[in-house]
């Protein structure tokens, strides 16, 4: 009842079956100044070709929501060919849909083309799986068929630069007002569709601090292996945007209580439930969400290497119980450790590479001493490194005095660096080593052996 009160409220004129409400800035508050320059250009463009077009889903979401969007994308009902000739510098993009990615000046902007109905709602017009996930889907349609294939209400509203309206046709206005998630349709047939949804409901609510309707959280425990059916670069596209979404610590909490974490980041299985790992792993979030709120850059490389970090250290100290010595270990751990969760995420070589950049520098770091600790300082990725050493002090894992004087070494000039390399370093327990000798007087093929201190 409330909904449908909000949902007339927010209505500027009566609405017959399937029309929408067409919101006045009046009501919604959203000026065009605050859509950024190359979005609200191509929009008026494609209008004055006569065309529709739009600003659509978080970006106007996003607004309404009182946060600043990342990106602004445009929807529009003239097929890509024809956005395309209305734009110089634009260019097709995309298989399973097309898109345009119209340039301006510095900004890109993605432009869609109304998407139309498909095999699970009106016959079999899309290519799909067994489980009903859509595998192709190149089908145009109306501004009411775009809406209606939106996955949340709330990401089903248009903003027209030009009038300064808002077209909503699932009431998302009224779920935004009670910062509640709903599904558009049968909450269970769109998650079979794309699983991926699954993962965004549990991202979207814990940004927007919204709850899931219950309709459409009840499917998710039951569908949640489906997401083992999503290709691995999708899967790593979608973890990603849940990792740096400034609220990881909460989405990683929510996909737990969904039963979505199994399988889906296999190392974490184990990882939340082991006392030293999980606290290394909340501060390793907990950073991360930091920087996303102070609008500071994350590495991507970074961010799953403290993921999975102290599996590393798992298999690098059984490697070295097997007699493996301690550098060879670490490369071979660091190699199982990424081949484990290669299997369910396709992370890519170039973040892979700056994982393992990171991972081998910790031994390194225990060098305070001679010329090596210059050469690191040279490192390209040696912040990185530093960063992770001292998450790894913050979580008892390291003394706190290590990471101190590498930031100490940092920062001093070169004098000082000389002085704090030419200190006595502290004094290390004596390590005894058995070193065999032949004794003259030893017998044929026996040897004695003598006891050294190194």
């Amino acid at each position: 009842m409330i909904r449908k009160f909000l949902s007339r409220v927010f209505g500027n004129k009566p609405r017959g079956r399937g029309e929408p409400a067409v919101i006045p800035h009046s009501r919604h508050g959203i000026r065009r100044e605050a859509i950024s320059g190359g979005s609200r250009r191509v929009a008026e463009t494609l209008q004055e070709n006569g065309y529709q077009a739009f600003v659509v889903g978080g970006a106007v979401r996003d607004l309404l929501a009182g946060i600043p969007p990342k990106d602004f994308d445009v929807a529009t009902d003239a097929t890509p060919e024809q956005v395309r000739r209305c734009f110089r510098r634009a260019r097709l993009i995309g298989r399973r849909f097309q898109i345009v990615h119209v340039m301006m000046g510095q900004e890109t902007v993605e432009v869609t083309t109304f998407r139309g109905h498909h095999g699970q709602w009106d016959g079999a017009r899309a290519q799909t799986d067994d489980q009903g996930r859509v595998l192709r889907d190149n089908v145009f349609g109306s501004q009411k068929e775009d809406a209606a294939r939106r996955d949340f209400t709330v990401n089903a509203l248009y903003y027209d630069p030009v009038t300064e309206t808002v077209i909503d046709y699932h009431s998302g206005m009224a779920d935004l007002e009670q910062k509640t998630l709903r599904m558009i349709g049968k909450p269970a047939t769109r998650y079979r569709e794309d699983p991926v949804r699954m993962l965004r409901a549990v991202r979207l609510a814990a940004k927007l601090d919204f709850s899931i309707d219950e309709d459409t959280r009840r499917p998710i425990g039951e569908l949640a292996s489906l997401i083992e059916n999503v290709p691995p670069p999708r899967l790593f596209d979608e973890m990603l945007k849940l990792l740096t979404s400034g609220h990881s610590a909460q989405c990683l909490r929510q996909l737990r209580a969904e039963g979505l974490h199994h399988g889906l980041l296999p190392l974490l299985d184990t990882i939340v439930e082991q006392p030293q790992g999980k606290r290394f792993v909340t501060l390793a979030l907990e950073n991360t969400d930091r920087r996303v709120r102070e609008g500071r850059p994350i590495s991507p490389g970074f961010l799953f290497a403290t993921l999975f970090w102290n599996e590393v250290l798992v298999h690098w100290e059984a490697l070295q119980d097997g007699g493996e010595r301690p550098i060879p270990a670490l490369y071979q751990a660091m190699d199982e450790t990424l081949d484990t969760q290669a299997e369910k995420l396709a992370i890519t070589r170039r973040v892979a590479g700056d994982i393992k950049d990171i991972w081998a520098l910790q031994p390194r770091f225990e060098v305070c001493s001679g010329k090596r600790p210059y050469g690191l300082l040279e490192h390209p990725r040696f912040k990185a490194g530093l960063d992770f050493l001292r998450l790894r002090a913050e979580a008892g894992e390291v003394d706190a005095a290590l990471e101190a004087w590498w930031s100490d070494f940092l920062a001093a000039d070169g004098e000082t660096r000389a002085a704090m390399l030419a200190q006595k370093p502290a004094e290390k327990k004596k390590r005894r080593r058995r070193r065999r000798t032949v004794r003259a007087d030893a017998e044929p093929g026996r040897e004695s052996t003598d006891t050294e201190i190194a």
